[in-house]
């Protein structure tokens, strides 16, 4: 993969051309994005709760099964037969959205609870990527 040297900011109005000079890192986006390829999955964010810290609807996520969750990490679940990326609490065993608007979920004993993966990234996508929409339901 080629990496051009520059941290783009917005609101520039010109600069020499990036491409002029690059360099060559040896690292694919595999290499870069996921740890444990044989326990890492790809999910595709719906709904806007997570939208406070950073991940909209419509964005890749890259879930690794093999990373033990910690207090407050972005999680993957599947929460009385529902696909859910949150926020767990591990101390109050609840799940938490990144909105005001969206009020905590406790996890009872009662619930079908499973813990898919920690949410290690996320991808925003600029334009419409139809491989993926095939992929997903």
């Amino acid at each position: 993969m080629k990496c051009i040297p520059i941290k783009a900011q917005a609101g520039i109005t010109g600069f020499e051309s990036p491409a002029a000079e690059y360099k060559e890192l040896g690292l694919s986006l595999d290499q870069l994005l996921v740890r444990h390829p044989n326990t890492t999955f790809i999910g595709l964010a719906a709904g806007d709760s997570m939208q406070g810290l950073g991940i909209f609807d419509g964005d890749i996520l890259i879930v690794d099964r093999a990373v033990e969750p910690k207090h407050l990490d972005v999680i993957v679940a599947n929460y009385n037969s529902e696909f859910v990326c949150k926020v767990i609490d591990l101390k109050k065993r609840q799940l938490l959205s990144a909105g005001r608007s969206f009020a905590p979920v406790n996890i009872s004993e009662a619930d079908a609870f499973q813990l898919e993966g920690v949410v290690i990234s996320a991808v925003r996508l600029f334009r419409r990527n139809d491989e993926l929409a095939k992929c997903m339901p």
